[in-house]
């Protein structure tokens, strides 16, 4: 069992201890070379100040990157030289600012905030250009604790901050456990195939936080989660303390072994070697473990499942999980229960192990009220180390954050329409195949993508296609183009030995060597060593683009798919050991950079097609994702999650928080990559489930920043889920022609996220700050300014409960049916159609039907205008496929609604007109609550306006 070498630990206070520096800010020897002012004295810096405390050496720096952002870093020994950040690429370097001191404090000041750190304890506050409290460092709430890594002398560090009861957290990154609001949530930010970890938090108070910091990270409680019988009395069925009861029973039912557990073992490879030999349930049959569990302490207790395969928990009597997940592929599940100390709680846990993994993890009550507490701990550093975002909205927040990280880069238009993947397409015809029955079904597709394993069985990473099943790569690119479908192909930062690529790397000292040294072995055929390279190593990044755009890039591949970047170098390591896999990395070791792998990878993939493909727009989907890496062309998929309801539920709120991380760019594998059992050979009950769920799950991703579908067979082809005509085909074609309609709407959104830094998928809380009852809600969501998503994640379900956030009208897209906000509804949510909701004042304009996105750029363009209330949009062009935007060549219009003088205004256009017509036929059509339409087509009305790129003014 994982234990953490923190765990029961005294945390050190702030005090002055030897440090050796790595993470978090820029190089800055002069400050360090500096004689030491008196304690108490501030030292003023070109872009900030710092602050030499009374407690021996301990120092804060507070570094001002504009009038909205401060960078602050402590350290316990007074010494700054610290590398620079791998998420920042702007630290400080702004100049308006005023420094204060006073006997109690200095502040550093800007025209919108001020830091104060106080001169007693260090801790460091915020406030607001009135003197408005924002956020403050609780005074003893900065920790260092030593640690050594690998025999380097590093800190684990904790930063505390007080925080509100009325204030709710979002961002962190894509977490599978159904979390919306952190607020007294424990988050831990550690990469994995499903799990994505981004230290940015953002609150409802209009600010946020990015914590500088590569490793393991946790987020609300700092302990690591425990066995059961670390912290709680355990008694067998019969009341006999020492252990729960395990029952081993085989496929049969037949009890073959029973015993005295403390603990539900079976969480990583290692653990499975205690398996008993008695027992057949690890690949067929059962394990029961029952028994009452007893807390030393009072208050609402925490339990952590881990769990693959099927597998239900009862806490006194009520089943609280029951769920299955794939085998190879566990994930947690956060349960609470309230004890009282001494008291004795029934636990039953049944699992089917199907060669899975399992244990039941806990954690005591934190005391006082430290649970609600913003808190952010890293199990590795030098250096307290995070930039303070203020803003008026959340979007000035998410703006702040790239502004330190960098902007996201404009994806090619292509990106945002529909891709059909599957796990995966075995030859060349088949991905020709693929496209011609799309074309020939009049089904809108604009990407095909290529799984894993089109390369030689022994030769991962070679980067070649086996020419018996791809016997003509630039051929095949060709034809796909010709259709107007680009080609993306998976790519893994994984190698055999036996290639010339593996020995290129390896010889420079580019491969991470343990997996190959501990024998390990993957899943293809006979099982081959393997090992990932060090992106760490700037010639190594250089090498590893060289040599994927020698094979692939020269035959036209048109986006990469970079797979595993967590890096999985061998799934259900236990977390020390994958340290040791993922190092020493040319930084330094595994555990220093457990979470910026993804970042490091993406960088010189992109940083390859920019130098070597010219203005041809680059696009990387990756399965992992870090702070920056937006400015990678990078997009994130939520992994390989199954193909349950529940899962589909999970990823609502998985998203919207990476999104509110600062990342815009973002989908999942619609359908759910594994399928449960039942779903490889269905009857025609399990059928019926399989398409239902596929449609449903489609409906939200049509809904989603990236539209793609994929997974392990059945195949997911529209055509394959259901046969044309069919009640589910039908909607299935439906929703993909949607996308396309709504393309003008959809792209303008994806411009925004580099010309406004802008958020497609779109939390409550952004656009309805004022309404606290949206702080929760985790199955709605805005999709741009205009629309309000509800997806359906219940079989069977024909209606469904919304919130229509108060502060707004709504308008239901599909009927044209007005609703006043501030109120929930029961929503009809019939099979074909998902609860779908528009803004009162939304402007929201669609092109024609159209098979791929760069169809008919002259066609007209329909302004459906939902009347109610004042409304604003920008219509932004531009070519689609190259870095003209960033050179000014694009077209922005400016439209604007009076709700009162009931008239449109047309703007200018802006820019230089690039990719847009010189003239242009806008058709307008008025919704309104006294008459009801369908998908705004047929709301009546229309005008008709020739733009020729000036003011236009229309009269409704």
């Amino acid at each position: 069992m994982r234990m953490s070498p923190i765990a029961n630990r005294k945390w050190m206070p702030w005090c002055a201890l030897a440090l050796a520096v790595l993470a978090g800010c820029g190089k800055a020897p002069e400050q360090a070379d500096a004689a030491k002012p008196a304690a108490g004295h501030a030292e003023k810096l070109a872009d900030g100040v710092i602050v030499h405390l009374d407690q021996g050496t301990q120092q804060v720096r507070l570094q001002a990157v504009d009038e909205r952002i401060v960078h602050v870093t402590a350290v316990p020994d007074g010494k700054f030289e610290l590398p620079g950040s791998l998420m920042a690429v702007k630290t400080g370097g702004a100049t308006h600012f005023t420094v204060d001191e006073t006997p109690d404090a200095v502040t550093l000041k800007t025209e919108r905030l001020s830091a104060r750190v106080s001169l007693r304890d260090g801790a460091v506050r915020f406030l607001d250009a009135s003197g408005k409290p924002l956020l403050a460092e609780r005074a003893d709430g900065r920790t260092f604790q030593p640690e050594t890594v690998e025999g380097k002398p590093y800190y684990a560090v904790r930063q505390r901050f007080e925080s509100p009861a009325d204030e709710a957290f979002y961002g962190l990154g894509q977490h599978q456990n159904r979390q919306m609001n952190y607020k007294g949530e424990d988050v831990e930010l550690a990469q994995h195939n499903m799990d994505v970890g981004i230290p940015f938090v953002v609150s409802s108070r209009n600010y946020g936080l990015l914590w500088d910091n590569n490793s393991i990270t946790r987020f609300g409680d700092a302990r690591e989660y425990q066995p059961l019988s670390q912290s709680l009395k355990l008694y067998d069925v019969d009341g006999k303390p020492g252990g729960l009861t395990a029952s081993y029973y085989d496929a049969g039912g037949t009890l073959k072994l029973k015993r005295v557990e403390k603990q539900p073992d079976y969480q990583y490879l290692k653990d499975l070697t205690q398996w008993p030999a008695e027992s057949p349930a690890k690949t067929t049959g059962k394990v029961v473990w029952e028994g009452s569990i007893e807390p030393a302490v009072s208050g609402v207790h925490k339990l952590r499942l881990y769990a693959s395969s099927y597998a239900k928990v009862w806490l006194d009597g009520k089943l609280v999980y029951d769920d299955w997940r794939q085998n190879w592929n566990p994930w947690y599940h956060n349960l609470r229960l309230p004890m009282d100390a001494g008291s004795q709680h029934k636990l039953r846990i049944e699992w089917l192990p199907n060669e899975g993994y399992l244990t039941l993890l806990h954690l005591d009550p934190l005391s006082g009220d430290e649970q609600n507490e913003l808190s952010l701990f890293s199990e590795v550093g030098h250096a307290v180390d995070y930039y303070f975002v203020a803003g008026d909205n959340l979007d000035q927040v998410i703006a702040g954050y790239r502004e330190i990280t960098g902007k996201a880069t404009l994806l090619p238009r292509w990106a945002y329409g529909f891709w059909q993947s599957r796990e995966r397409y075995k030859t060349q015809a088949e991905i020709l195949d693929t496209a011609k029955r799309y074309r020939e079904l009049g089904l809108p597709l604009d990407n095909v993508v290529e799984d894993w394993s089109y390369w030689p069985e022994d030769a991962w990473g070679s980067h070649d296609f086996d020419k018996s099943r791809f016997p003509d790569a630039k051929g095949l690119v060709d034809q796909l183009h010709a259709m107007h479908v680009q080609l993306m192909i998976s790519v893994w930062p994984k190698f055999y030995p036996t290639t010339k690529n593996y020995q290129e790397l390896d010889a420079k000292g580019y491969i991470y060597r343990r997996n190959v040294e501990k024998g390990e072995v993957d899943w293809i055929g006979k099982g081959y060593l393997n090992a990932f390279y060090d992106p760490y190593a700037e010639e190594a990044r250089h090498i590893y683009w060289r040599q994927i755009q020698e094979k692939l890039g020269a035959v036209g591949i048109d986006a990469w798919w970079l797979d595993a970047s967590e890096p999985d170098t061998h799934s259900n390591l236990d977390i020390a050991e994958r340290k040791l896999r993922m190092g020493p990395t040319a930084l330094g070791p595994g555990g220093a950079f457990f979470n910026s792998y993804p970042l490091m990878h993406t960088t010189g993939v992109y940083d390859g097609w920019r130098r070597d493909h010219g203005d041809r727009r680059a696009f990387i989907l990756t399965r992992s994702a870090f702070a920056g890496q937006q400015r990678n062309a990078a997009a994130t998929w939520s992994g390989d999650v199954a193909s349950r309801w529940s899962n589909l539920h999970d990823q609502i709120s998985a998203g919207l928080n990476f999104s509110l991380a600062g990342i815009p760019n973002w989908t999942t594998d619609i359908g759910g990559f594994a399928l449960e059992p039942r779903y490889e050979k269905p009857g025609a009950a399990d059928l019926d489930e399989w398409r239902e769920l596929n449609l449903r799950w489609f409906q939200f991703g049509a809904f989603s920043p990236l539209f793609r579908s994929h997974g392990q067979f059945p195949y997911r082809e529209i055509y394959n889920l259901a046969s044309p005509g069919s009640p589910v085909y039908e909607a299935l074609a439906y929703y993909d022609r949607l996308r396309y309609r709504l393309m003008p709407y959809i792209y303008t959104l994806a411009g925004d996220t580099y010309w406004k830094d802008g958020t497609i998928m779109r939390g409550l809380a952004m656009d309805f700050p004022g309404d606290a009852k949206v702080r929760g809600i985790d199955d709605e969501y805005m999709f741009g300014p205009a629309f309000l998503v509800a997806p359906v994640t219940e079989y069977k379900a024909t209606s469904r409960p919304v919130y229509l956030p108060a502060g707004a009208g709504w308008y239901e897209f599909h009927t044209g049916k007005y609703h006043e906000g501030g109120a929930a509804i029961q929503a009809d949510a019939p099979l074909a159609r998902m609860p779908l909701f528009v803004r009162a004042g939304a402007i929201v304009p669609t092109g024609p039907d159209i098979q791929y996105t760069g169809e008919k750029p002259d066609a007209p363009v329909t302004l459906l205008v939902y009347a109610g209330a004042d409304g604003q949009f920008s219509l932004y062009e531009d070519e689609g496929t190259t870095y003209g935007y960033e050179k000014g060549r694009y077209s922005r219009i400016a439209l604007s609604y009076d709700d009162k003088a009931k008239t449109l205004t047309i703007g200018k256009r802006e820019g230089d007109g690039s990719g847009a017509p010189a003239k242009r036929q806008f058709v307008v059509r008025v919704i309104r609550a006294d008459k009801a339409n369908a998908d705004g087509v047929d709301a009546g009305g229309d005008k008709s306006v020739e733009y020729d790129g000036t003011t236009q003014t229309v009269k409704l």
